[in-house]
């Protein structure tokens, strides 16, 4: 059985993929642990006080076409204005670009919602 395309909304178009719900769930869980980091930075809103810095996030998955997202929260002044480096690759194309981080979490509970 072939997972449904998950449609991943990008900063200008959009791309659609072969994406199970359980690799979803993977990917939300990883995002929003990048999302309570990320607040976790703002929230320490007095520039005297340096936030140490966090972890970024580096999802992989391998399935129909190879997924990864990449970001690094240390750059970002909010999680709502961070955007996710995306790399979407099979055998004969290869995609690179941005996509906004608050719409991959919107996008990634839409396909949950419809799929999961």
């Amino acid at each position: 059985m072939t997972p449904a395309p998950f449609r991943l909304n990008l900063v200008e178009g959009s791309v659609a993929f072969s994406f199970s719900a359980d690799a979803a769930r993977d990917l939300q869980t990883a995002v929003q642990g990048l999302m309570e980091r990320m607040r976790a930075i703002a929230s320490r809103g007095s520039a005297a006080e340096r936030p140490a810095p966090q972890e970024s996030l580096e999802y992989r998955h391998t399935g129909d076409v190879f997924l990864e997202v990449f970001c690094n929260p240390n750059i970002w002044p909010s999680p709502f204005a961070a955007k996710v480096l995306v790399t979407v690759r099979d055998d004969r194309i290869r995609l690179s670009t941005e996509a906004e981080l608050p719409r991959l979490l919107e996008d990634l509970a839409l396909y949950l919602e419809q799929h999961g």
